[in-house]
């Protein structure tokens, strides 16, 4: 099972994002089974999901309280309600969640006024045909499910976005446009003639420096696409993929991770052959991916750039008294 979250904006996505493989491949192997695996050092959501399977929770249940928890808790301050405004200074919310049994996915994007991205995510599975809802959609399905229209805004966000403006609306990810993106806000129009030049800005970014404003128009970031954000098959394993989703969508890293996998590579191998790839097209690009296979074997694997050298997870499974942070460092 896998499941992403993360805010609706361009440029870097904080998401938090939980990994179950529970099928043992074999005896040898079903000590190390079950696994939860969450990027970053979200520690309460990574609790909050394995007590769900100790109660004797599905799979799912704990992939939604996990991710759940984190959009109560706000995760590093983008996750959930009052984090990552848009260009009108709105929060808007990401959310998916996969059964790698059925291959069915739920997702919701560019959800508006409803604070549960995840639970409104595994409605999609449970009462729709769809994969993916965006937009006015996804929130009128979710007050049809009995999710109430709440207030995103908090006045943390409202900070964000009035040092944004007060910045000359620095960073943005508009490109070939006039006014000069680069020094001034719009409204932008596009040029008569442009001469394409691509924008090399990751090298600003860190861990704790993660771009917060985006676009006003619909935008669909990497954490709803199956294969981009996460992918499971419980055939062959799971991934999940965070950083800059704009890169990441392009390559669908969880896919390819989990194909690695099929074809019996050892999960941290896997990972890494896939930040390889992208390195190869966008060398400064921030991101990570975690990787878990049937035997409950995990590894993850990041892009090194300045500021963010080594990557933090989570990993729940029965040979560790309680779940434990962990640390790779980048490639």
């Amino acid at each position: 099972m896998a499941a992403g979250r993360g805010g609706d904006w361009l440029g870097v996505t904080v998401a938090l994002l939980f990994l179950g493989v529970l099928t043992p491949a074999s005896a040898a192997s079903a000590a190390a089974l079950p696994v939860v695996i969450n990027t970053w050092a979200f520690r309460t959501a990574a609790e909050t999901a394995w007590r769900v399977l100790e109660s004797g929770g599905s799979e799912l249940d704990a992939v939604e309280r996990g991710c759940g928890q984190c959009e109560i808790d706000q995760c590093d301050g983008s996750v959930g309600y009052g984090g990552s405004p848009d260009e009108s200074g709105e929060t808007t919310l990401d959310a998916m969640i996969m059964d790698g049994n059925t291959m069915e996915v739920g997702a919701v994007a560019d959800l508006r006024r409803v604070k549960n991205a995840i639970g409104v995510a595994r409605k999609v599975i449970e009462y729709t045909k769809h994969t993916l809802l965006v937009g006015e959609s996804a929130s009128l399905f979710a007050v049809r499910m009995g999710f109430p229209y709440e207030d995103l805004t908090t006045q943390k966000s409202l900070s964000l976005y009035s040092e944004w403006l007060n910045q000359s609306c620095q960073p943005n990810y508009w490109k070939n446009v006039v006014p000069d993106s680069s020094k001034s806000c719009g409204p932008y129009k596009r040029r008569e003639e442009v001469t394409y030049k691509e924008e090399q800005t990751s090298s600003q970014r860190s861990v704790h420096n993660h771009d917060t404003i985006g676009n006003n128009f619909c935008r669909v970031g990497d954490s709803p696409i199956a294969g981009a954000g996460s992918y499971a098959d419980s055939s062959a394993g799971g991934a999940a993929a965070t950083g800059d989703g704009d890169i990441m969508m392009r390559f669908l890293p969880s896919y390819q991770a989990v194909e690695y996998m099929r074809m019996g590579t050892d999960p941290t191998v896997a990972c890494q052959k896939v930040i390889s790839r992208i390195q190869k097209y966008a060398p400064k690009f921030f991101g990570a991916i975690i990787c878990a296979n049937t035997t409950g074997s995990y590894g993850a694997a990041c892009n090194k750039i300045p500021g963010f050298t080594q990557f933090h997870f989570m990993v729940s499974n029965p040979l560790l008294s309680q779940p434990t942070e962990q640390v790779v460092d980048c490639i």
